[in-house]
């Protein structure tokens, strides 16, 4: 922590937006990120995340990606029109390359799992241009990801075990059996 809090302390600006509409894990982000020196404003709505960048820009922002009204994607395409310079991170608990590849062609320079660890997330903002991020100290599981993609398609297809199962082409019995469980580690 204390190499990247340096690397903070050296910045002109320490602006930083973070958007996430879980109270909990944005407070405990936030307060991670302040500890490492940035000057953090939190928001836990897609509205009030552009209304805040249009008053005052920050350089740094944090945006989960799927909020209750809307879409982070459209508060990084705000970020980016009133500071291109801006450096923009999403976190999601829905990771999948198409929704990875729009956060980037709309400016993100990184894309995180949730939930994300403060370090990871603070050398990704800081990541040098066209330089390789760093593998992840703690990356999911196969079993996570493949969790989080079955919940994902079962909440896409509105809760509809039938239909996911279908989508997923798997056997309906297997997919209850699977939402039943807690998530794996």
């Amino acid at each position: 922590m204390t190499d990247l809090s340096a690397v903070v302390a050296a910045l002109p600006d320490k602006t930083l937006i973070v958007l996430d509409d879980d109270a909990p894990l944005r407070t405990r982000l936030g307060r991670a990120l302040e500890a490492r020196g940035f000057e953090v404003r939190l928001t836990g709505t897609v509205a009030e995340a552009i209304e805040q960048v249009r008053a005052s820009a920050p350089a740094f922002a944090v945006l989960d990606l799927r909020l209750d009204d809307g879409s982070g994607l459209s508060v990084v395409e705000t970020i980016k029109a009133q500071r291109p310079d801006a450096r923009v991170v999403m976190l999601t608990g829905y990771g999948n390359i198409a929704t990875a590849v729009a956060a980037v062609k709309a400016g993100a320079v990184d894309y995180l799992p949730k939930p994300a660890d403060a370090d990871d997330v603070v050398g990704a903002l800081l990541a040098q241009r066209g330089a390789a991020p760093a593998p992840p100290e703690n990356p999911m599981s196969a079993d996570r990801v493949r969790w989080e993609h079955i919940q994902r398609v079962y909440e896409l297809c509105g809760h509809n075990v039938s239909e996911t199962a279908r989508r997923l082409n798997m056997h309906r019995r297997t997919l209850q059996r699977i939402l039943a469980k807690r998530a794996p580690k």
